[in-house]
């Protein structure tokens, strides 16, 4: 393709995309394809002839739209917020097309200082102190890895030097709750320390990490011969959006000398909102945080903000300078292939960039107001309902929710729960994911889309009270 015939392609997909945000609220908010059925359109074997443009703007309608469940949608309240906002999308897309990579320095020398930019620019709008510096890596899920490998180090003297965690006399525990993100439990057993050695701490009843437990957990786990290595607390869980107590669990982890790392990964966004920030309040007694803005600040996918206090403890975990990456700059500037697992780094920063000079912090801070405003209206409407309930506190943008009519069951209630879901979802009108809390299936509502007004949350419980009423009279007339 000459920049000619790119120009011309290029124009015609912006328009494409445009138009698609234009009308994907017009679209069933879920998939309606059954497994296959994707593929069975797509032809086996590559094609020995190139094809024209237009072949393949066309399979995107014809291919690719019927088999995405559409997170851009006013109705998408599935999972968690992720808004590719398109100021954010054109820095993606300028990133792809000057096709540079970050190794070192001197490879780019503006992906490396926009980035610390940036990375700087967020930490002031979500009230960390000038004492952290930051890295972009691509998800959470790197982020904790990333952490727990400096906490492996730290609490090892450098043991990576050595024989590693095999030449400890001494088994390493990792402690986090058990409404953290599964990615924690994943991290842990692939920097090495044993599904044997990740302690669940004890929540409260509003789901956030007990401390007295943990600091028990501690004590208990020194008393039996293995050393404390880590805590990962978390700002805003996947099924509730609780908050662990940072502040206290800062304190535990300071006094027996452990790496705290806070999962901020969804909620760190609202962190711009000062209001909110009592959430982690204690998060300079931390050693690491991770942030997504990837998710409810709207930058395109994936970005997530990985903060550490120890910059230079996190390099010398995470570098390797081979001869043919040295350069004469190496002592005067930060070389981001340092900074995390890969070598070389796309051009994250220009989708950072490009969306918060577009939308301004006040923009930013609007659109979280009304999305909180509008679960809090939700919230509202379930207490007030009768044979409803709100199953967690709403301090975010997410309601959890349960319809227990008279007369059901644990087995039929669950099973009432996931059909009542699986109806509203399939109807294509709105789109809600199931999940346990307590062992028991409920339905979480994730508000954030862009493009989600109060309109679309009154038809979402208008809907929802229509599915479960309807379920609820068909099974009462066959008993």
């Amino acid at each position: 393709m000459t920049p000619e015939e790119f120009r011309a392609a290029g124009h015609r997909l912006v328009d494409w995309i445009a138009d698609y945000r234009s009308r994907v609220s017009t679209l069933p908010v879920m998939a309606r394809t059954e497994p296959g059925d994707i593929r069975r359109l797509v032809p086996q074997e590559p094609p020995d002839s190139p094809e024209p443009f237009d072949a393949i703007v066309h399979d995107l309608d014809r291919i690719v739209l019927p088999g995405l469940s559409h997170w851009q949608h006013a109705k998408f309240f599935g999972y968690f917020p992720s808004n590719g906002s398109l100021a954010s999308v054109l820095g993606d897309y300028v990133s792809t097309g000057l096709g540079v990579l970050g190794i070192t320095w001197q490879s780019s020398p503006a992906l490396t200082e926009i980035e610390e930019v940036v990375t700087d620019w967020f930490r002031q709008m979500v009230g960390l102190s000038n004492g952290w510096s930051g890295v972009i890596q691509d998800a959470a899920s790197t982020s904790a890895l990333v952490a727990l490998l400096c906490a492996r180090e730290r609490t090892t003297d450098y043991g990576l030097a050595r024989g590693g965690l095999q030449s400890e006399d001494q088994p390493l525990v990792v402690y986090t709750s058990g409404h953290s993100h599964s990615s924690v439990d994943k991290a842990a057993l692939l920097a090495g320390f044993g599904r044997a050695n990740i302690c669940h701490v004890p929540h409260d009843s509003e789901y956030g990490m007990q401390a007295d437990a943990l600091e028990e957990s501690i004590q208990r786990d020194r008393r039996e011969g293995r050393r404390p290595c880590a805590v990962v607390a978390t700002t805003g869980t996947t099924t509730t959006t609780a908050v662990d107590p940072v502040d206290a669990i800062a304190q535990i982890a300071a006094k027996h000398r452990v790496w705290l790392h806070v999962d901020a990964a969804m909620a760190g966004s609202a962190m711009i909102l000062p209001e909110c920030r009592w959430m982690w309040r204690g998060i300079d007694g931390a050693d690491s945080v991770a942030v997504n803005p990837h998710k409810w600040l709207g930058a395109a996918f994936d970005c997530s903000v990985y903060y550490v206090r120890d910059p230079e403890h996190l390099v010398r975990v995470m570098s390797t300078t081979p001869s043919y990456l040295r350069t004469a700059a190496d002592a005067r500037v930060k070389n981001l292939r340092d900074w995390g697992l890969p070598l070389g780094r796309r051009f994250r920063a220009l989708k950072l960039w490009f969306l918060i000079r577009e939308q301004g912090v006040s923009g930013l801070r609007t659109r979280l107001r009304r999305d909180i405003a509008n679960a809090r209206w939700l919230e509202e409407q379930i207490r007030a309902a009768d044979d409803w309930l709100v199953l967690a506190p709403v301090p975010l943008q997410t309601v959890c929710v349960r319809h227990e009519p008279v007369g059901l069951d644990k087995d039929d209630l669950d099973a009432h729960t996931l059909a009542w879901a699986d109806r509203l979802n399939r109807s294509g009108a709105a789109y809600v994911t199931p999940a346990l809390l307590d062992g028991r299936w409920m339905v979480r509502v994730s508000i954030g889309a862009e493009a989600t007004e109060r309109a679309d949350v009154e038809a979402l419980w208008s809907r929802m009270q229509a599915e479960a009423s309807e379920l609820a009279t068909t099974r009462n007339a066959t008993r």
